[in-house]
C-alpha cells in the first residue's frame, strides 16, 4: 500500500503540490516562501540586538519560515529512517559524460566524492567551490531579498518584478558557472 512513497513522485502530482502552496499561503496572508531568511531570523531570535540588522520582529516575519525550515529537517530524517531514503540516484549517462569529461567519475548520489569530501574541500578547487562559491550563494541571496526557491516559487506568482530580475540572475550566473567556471577549475569540458 505504500510503495508509492518509495518511488519518485511525477510532475503532475508534485508540480501541482508545490504551485498550490502559493495560494495557500496568499490566503492566510503570508506573502514570504524561502529559506535564505531564516538565517536572520535565527540570529535575531539568538542574540536580539547585538547588530542593527537583527533587530526586527522576527516571531511575526519570519516564525512561519523557521517552522518551514524545521520540517524540511525532520521530513528529510523520517525520509531517511523510515521510507529507505538515501538509495541510488538516477544520472543519466549524458550527465555522467559531462562529469567525466571534467574528471568527476564518482557520479554515483547527488555529491561527487572529488568536490564533497575532507580532500577534496582541502584543495584549490574545493576551497573555491564550496567555501567561496557558499559565500557567494549567501551574500547573493541576501542581496536579492531571497533565495531561488522565494523568488521562482513566491515572487513570481505574486508578480513581482524584482523576482524576475532575480531569477534571471540565478539562471545567467548557473549557466555562467557551468560552461565556464567549472572547466577552469576542473581543466575539462563541461
Amino acid at each position: 500500500m505504500t510503495d508509492w512513497l518509495f518511488e519518485p513522485w511525477p510532475w503532475w502530482i508534485a508540480g501541482p503540490a508545490i504551485g498550490l502552496t502559493v495560494p495557500l499561503l496568499l490566503v492566510v496572508g503570508n506573502r514570504m516562501l524561502g529559506i535564505s531568511g531564516n538565517l536572520r531570523a535565527t540570529c535575531a531570535a539568538v542574540a536580539p540586538g547585538k547588530a542593527d540588522f537583527f533587530r526586527f520582529d522576527w516571531k511575526r516575519v519570519a516564525g512561519w519560515n523557521l517552522l518551514f525550515a524545521l520540517g524540511i529537517g525532520i521530513g528529510g530524517l523520517l525520509a531517511v529512517t523510515f521510507l529507505g531514503g538515501g538509495g541510488e540516484v538516477a544520472v543519466s549517462d549524458a550527465t555522467r559524460a559531462d562529469l567525466a569529461a571534467l574528471g568527476i567519475t564518482s557520479a554515483e548520489g547527488l555529491a561527487p566524492a572529488e568536490v564533497f569530501s575532507w580532500s577534496g574541500l582541502l584543495s584549490v578547487r574545493g576551497l573555491v567551490m564550496l567555501v567561496l562559491g557558499g559565500f557567494l550563494v549567501g551574500f547573493g541571496a541576501s542581496y536579492a531579498g531571497g533565495c531561488t526557491s522565494g523568488h521562482a516559487i513566491m515572487g513570481l506568482a505574486d508578480l513581482q518584478l524584482p523576482s524576475l530580475v532575480a531569477v534571471i540572475g540565478f539562471f545567467a550566473g548557473g549557466l555562467a558557472v557551468t560552461h565556464f567556471v567549472l572547466p577552469l577549475l576542473f581543466g575539462g569540458a563541461p
